[in-house]
């Protein structure tokens, strides 16, 4: 059996898995179980297939026969197909596992079942998505994924919070998808067909417009800014298995669409480049200061993956203006960093997403401010936490460092005179990227420090410990795979290599190992070694020191007062305060001071209240405005069937008239 078809056999194993798992009791484990062994089992097809067409020549492609009118049943697998099926096959059987113990069927009889079937659903239609060539069947797999994300992100669909989540997710997901409906009609006008196989032939304007389409259409799914109003609340309210599955994979279908369409495309004028280097500049910068402002755990995670799909968007706009200008180099090394950063993001987010699942469970609360201490009660959680934040804040020796480090020496590279206008973008990238860095280790060190350091602001957070190990094997395996790629990151260069050679078609890049010759990830390896010598012997020199002289146990905070309290800690609302000061042109945050009055004042507190601008201030508004205007066309409902028919006779005429145009 071909590749191709081995990878189907897989998506098909993904998409059944809930299935195995519905035929049993609400409340039954084996069900759960199976589940996962045959999702792991999908899994294992999926890898062995993508094995199969990376050892191949080319791409391998299949095509049948269908019941529709329109298109075939097309899917094939190239270099930058298996690239992206990679965090498609590993993370939702880690997810699947994860949930043995997080979501737990004999304690959620009523969701259990629905979260496995729409989970196993949404893994195998993710496989389709990125199989598929041909539009129409994109089109439906597309609207499987989305559907399938809906029902597994609400399924605590009795709390309003989820409800809203859900419905905000459901309208944005098919504005996307009417933008790639017409995407897709342009595409089919310009080349005849729904095959998506690259065109040389299309004029500019038609091209341009075809690749407007795509940005808006994709970038809706990706979570692109301002594009991204779906986002915080789904992934915030979602289980936090499903939370990692749509973050660490689903968010990448939209990056994939837009690496496929630009691919299929002649090559485009500068400002395509120019617009995705914009757009992906402010997604990153305004989703981590909105991430920094958050008291939601899950919804700081949120932003901070508009913030990193932000800088996968900066490395493909670099990618499109080297092509613009024959700059093969800048198409390595921006491709190749974007397309790094999609399997950076895919592990360290994932991991993060687990964490921050394992401390909801134990503490039930997602607020970090009533959190801290945990790192006495739950040190393996603790220490996989902070290898996930030192990943995504790009230190080393993890992998954030290596792929960031890509798109700095494309940046570096495009500050020339022969770029006119766009190197100005370029260089203006380069000081974005380098201050959302700052800005995500700020962030993040809030986040560890409120949650897991000082001392416990409750009694309830004195008593709970790490998870089941059904929840640790997960975490584990994905901080292997962080700290893998962070010190071994020349292990991802042949699929880089490929997929970015099979993106851009240039010969000069055909016979060259380019990320030898263009970026030093030897020499990444060799700091990231030495900088785990140097961590390891520090913690060796600690280790002795405290078995020489046992510490002795204080309060973590005093402050001079004869009895301390954790109220006296800083909260993590607090630590940042001065940044959200700093970008309130943006957060328009509302601060609640403390408010003293009389010699016996109440107990009160500081907040800060930080709405999303884009979804409460325009998008909310304009969908009540929206829904006071369609309320007045019920007139034309009037329950006669007579009036219907001409309704009908109208609109058929209209459209034979337009068509004799």
């Amino acid at each position: 059996m071909s590749g191709v078809g081995i990878i189907l056999m897989g998506a098909g194993l993904l998409s059944v898995s809930g299935v195995c798992g519905c035929m049993f009791a609400a409340r039954s484990l084996a069900g759960q179980r199976l589940a996962t062994l045959v999702m792991a089992l999908g899994s294992a097809f999926g890898l062995s297939g993508m094995w199969q067409v990376c050892t191949g020549a080319g791409s391998q492609f299949i095509q049948l026969p269908w019941f529709l009118p329109w298109g075939h049943f097309s899917v094939a697998a190239d270099p930058v197909s298996i690239f992206f099926l990679v965090p498609v096959f590993i993370i939702p059987t880690l997810g699947s596992l994860y949930g043995w113990e997080y979501w737990k069927h004999s304690d959620h009889p009523q969701s259990g079942r629905r979260i496995i079937l729409s989970y196993g659903f949404l893994a195998g239609a993710m496989a389709l998505v990125v199989l598929a060539r041909d539009g129409v069947l994109f089109l439906i797999v597309w609207e499987c994924m989305a559907v399938s994300a809906y029902f597994a992100a609400t399924a605590e669909e009795n709390n309003p919070d989820v409800r809203q989540a859900g419905w905000v997710y459901l309208i944005a997901t098919h504005m996307g998808t009417l933008c790639l409906l017409a995407m897709f009609a342009l595409w089919r006008h310009a080349t005849g067909s729904f095959g998506l196989e690259a065109a040389q032939a299309i004029p500019g304007g038609l091209a341009g417009s075809i690749f407007v389409l795509a940005l808006i259409g994709f970038g809706f799914k990706a979570g692109l800014m301002p594009v991204h109003v779906w986002l915080p609340g789904a992934h915030a309210n979602a289980p936090s298995h499903v939370s990692a599955v749509m973050s660490g994979v689903m968010l990448k279908m939209g990056i994939y669409g837009i690496v496929r369409m630009t691919a299929l495309l002649p090559i485009g004028e500068a400002w395509w480049g120019a617009a995705l280097l914009v757009v992906g500049a402010v997604s990153a910068m305004v989703g981590i200061a909105f991430a920094m402002g958050q008291r939601d755990i899950k919804r700081l995670l949120a932003y901070s993956s508009i913030e990193n799909i932000g800088i996968v968007a900066m490395g493909l706009g670099l990618a499109l203006l080297g092509r613009s200008f024959g700059r093969p180099e800048l198409i390595a090394l921006g491709l190749g960093g974007a397309l790094f950063h999609v399997w950076n993001h895919s592990l360290f987010k994932s991991l993060l997403f687990f964490n921050a699942g394992a401390v909801i469970h134990a503490a039930h609360t997602r607020d970090m401010d009533r959190l801290g201490g945990l790192a006495k009660q739950m040190p393996r959680v603790a220490s996989l936490f902070f290898a996930g934040a030192v990943a995504i804040s790009a230190l080393p020796p993890l992998n954030g460092f290596a792929g960031e480090w890509l798109l700095y020496l494309g940046f570096f590279r495009g500050l020339d005179q022969s770029m006119g206008k766009a190197g100005a973008a370029v260089g203006l990238a380069a000081v974005v990227l380098a201050s959302v860095g700052a800005m995500v280790l700020a962030c993040f060190v809030k986040a560890f420090g409120s949650v897991f350091l000082g001392s416990p602001r409750s009694d309830t957070m004195r008593h709970i410990n790490d998870p089941h190990r059904s929840m640790l094997i997960p975490m584990v395996l994905l901080t292997a795979g962080c700290l893998g790629l962070g010190l071994v990151p020349m292990a991802a260069a042949p699929m880089l290599e490929k997929a970015v050679q099979a993106w851009s078609g240039s010969e000069q890049l055909l016979n060259i190992s380019f990320l030898a010759a263009f970026a030093p990830l030897p020499s990444i390896s060799a700091v990231g070694l030495l900088f785990v010598v140097i961590v390891a012997a520090f913690i060796a020199v600690a280790i002795r020191l405290i078995q020489t002289n046992p510490p002795c146990k204080a309060p973590t905070w005093d402050c001079g007062y004869s009895r301390p309290t954790a109220r006296i800690q800083y909260t993590g609302t607090s630590f940042v305060q001065s940044l959200v000061r700093l970008f309130r042109f943006v957060l328009l945050p509302k601060f609640i001071n403390p408010a003293l009055r009389g010699y016996f004042p109440e107990r009160t507190q500081f907040r800060v209240v930080i709405i999303d601008v884009v979804l409460d201030r325009f998008a909310v508004p304009l969908f009540h405005a929206s829904g006071r205007f369609f309320s007045s066309l019920r007139i034309m409902q009037q329950g006669h069937t007579h009036l219907y028919l001409m309704y009908i006779v109208s609109i058929v005429l209209i459209l034979m008239m337009l068509g004799s145009l």
